[in-house]
């Protein structure tokens, strides 16, 4: 049982990071947890200068969304998709832009202004901008 907890814990450590990263006329260089699930759960459409935002996701069942949300938003990717679906369905906001793949992700957050999105470390390059979290 310990060797299998190690080996999962060894296997968790190697995935390699989840990054918000944005549209680089974005300002904002630093969001709270509190901000940037607020902003992905689409409850917060601007930023704080006044910007909108445009939220770029994988799907839901994309493993990047899951360790994304999951690590730095603190939520399943389900609970999230309940959230998109209920403002839908009421009329009273909008699901997050889709993409298929980290390369899309990467492509629309550089030429959307105030995207955001999460990338691994390995698609980010210098068309768009990483920001920081707490």
């Amino acid at each position: 049982m310990a060797y299998f907890l190690l080996a999962t814990a060894q296997v968790i450590a190697r995935e390699p990071p989840v990054l918000l990263v944005a549209n680089p006329n974005v300002t904002t260089h630093w969001l709270n947890q509190d901000t940037t699930r607020a902003i992905f759960a689409m409850r917060q459409r601007t930023w704080p200068d006044g910007q909108a935002v445009r939220v770029f996701v994988l799907d839901s069942s994309d493993p990047v969304h899951a360790r994304f949300t999951k690590k730095q938003l603190s939520v399943y990717p389900h609970q999230l998709q309940l959230a998109w679906d209920r403002m839908v369905f009421s009329g009273t906001g909008q699901a997050p832009n889709r993409v298929s793949t980290q390369t899309e992700m990467r492509d629309r957050i550089a030429s959307t202004p105030g995207a955001l999105g999460y990338l691994e470390r390995e698609y980010v390059d210098d068309s768009i901008q990483v920001i920081s979290m707490d």
